[in-house]
């Protein structure tokens, strides 16, 4: 949204002017004059007060044709976990079976106020309910590989089984004992020069990769959860490792395919369309009538678009590819402002 209220507007060019780290991810500066946008500690040249408009999100900065600024990098640098949040995350991940509390935040000199605030905000779950998701996959490998429920409880830091059992079942909607059969999907966050996105995976493989502010994220989430009788937790497995690196690769132009797994719960139809779109080539666009005929569904173009749109695994399956007959851009999930921007520089590279 961009933002219209003139004391905001005076607040944030003053702190554009001295460079605010504080005000870094609460507004996004675009410049008239150049078509680029950036964040409050820009070290660019400052632009001139009648010269800008200030927006809320990258989204809309991006949707109204406005392009990252390649010195303060807004849609990375913004949206980045700080560097207190990571070091509160890698006190998780070393202590998976302790509670990592606000004094033990402050003893590393964090501070348990903006660990919580970026949390709430991020994920939409508390930095406690993060820890307990964190345990509790933890927990569940170790029963995967054959570990008694008692003495994963009692290693996990609980003081009874029935309290193990309590948070477990809450968070993956089944006892330790009856659980084992169906894997809960990790779900792990990462950045892009387009804005941040959420990575979704199982054992199998990528279930999801969505931009973060994508409309259906909730929705598809929820299908997720039906189609794969699971729940969803914080973590992060191989897969998810994997597509981090393959994505920081594609973003650099020194990747073209991607290798990492997939599972891609849907219809029949559906993973034929999702198989016909690896099909089109980097660097170059098909029609909806074209990605038709690949299955010898000419007849169903509409049924092939909606196809497309339930497609949950963003640029691995390639959706922002396809154009209409007449070369203009459709609906994308991520924006149309993204979808070109995949476009453009998929042809650059190639």
């Amino acid at each position: 949204m961009q933002i219209t209220d003139p004391y905001l507007i005076d607040t944030y060019y003053q702190a554009l002017l001295e460079r605010k780290s504080n005000f870094v991810g609460i507004f996004y500066v675009g410049v008239k004059t150049t078509s680029i946008f950036c964040i409050a500690t820009c070290r660019a040249r400052k632009p001139k007060r009648e010269n800008v408009i200030f927006y809320d999100s990258v989204k809309d900065a991006l949707d109204n044709g406005f392009r990252p600024c390649k010195i303060c990098k807004p849609t990375e640098n913004a949206e980045e976990a700080p560097a207190p949040v990571l070091a509160a995350i890698q006190l998780v991940q070393a202590n998976p079976k302790e509670k990592v509390s606000d004094d033990m935040l402050r003893a590393n000199g964090i501070a348990p106020e903006m660990v919580r605030r970026w949390f709430n905000k991020t994920y939409g779950v508390t930095f406690q309910t993060y820890q307990r998701m964190y345990r509790v996959n933890t927990a569940y490998q170790e029963l995967k590989q054959g570990k008694k429920a008692t003495a994963t409880a009692y290693d996990s830091g609980y003081e009874s089984l029935s309290g193990f059992g309590y948070t477990y079942k809450k968070m993956l909607g089944n006892s330790p004992q009856n659980s084992l059969e169906n894997d809960p999907i990790l779900l792990n966050r990462v950045t892009t020069p387009l804005g941040p996105m959420f990575i979704g995976a199982t054992t199998q493989g990528i279930c999801l990769l969505e931009f973060t502010d994508r409309k259906r994220l909730e929705t598809e989430l929820k299908d997720l959860q039906r189609l794969l009788k699971t729940r969803i937790i914080a973590g992060e497995n191989e897969h998810i490792k994997q597509v981090k690196k393959e994505l920081a690769e594609y973003f650099e132009g020194k990747r073209k395919t991607f290798e990492v797994a997939l599972h891609t719960p849907g219809t029949d139809f559906q993973n034929q369309v999702w198989k016909a779109l690896d099909t089109i080539a980097y660097g170059t666009t098909a029609t909806y009538t074209e990605q038709a005929q690949k299955i010898d569904k000419t007849s169903a173009v509409r049924a092939v678009g909606t196809a497309n749109g339930a497609n949950r695994i963003s640029i691995i399956i390639p959706c922002h590819r396809v154009v209409g007959t007449n070369g203009k851009l459709t609906g994308y999930g991520g924006g149309l402002a993204r979808k070109q921007w995949l476009i453009d520089f998929e042809r650059n590279q190639a």
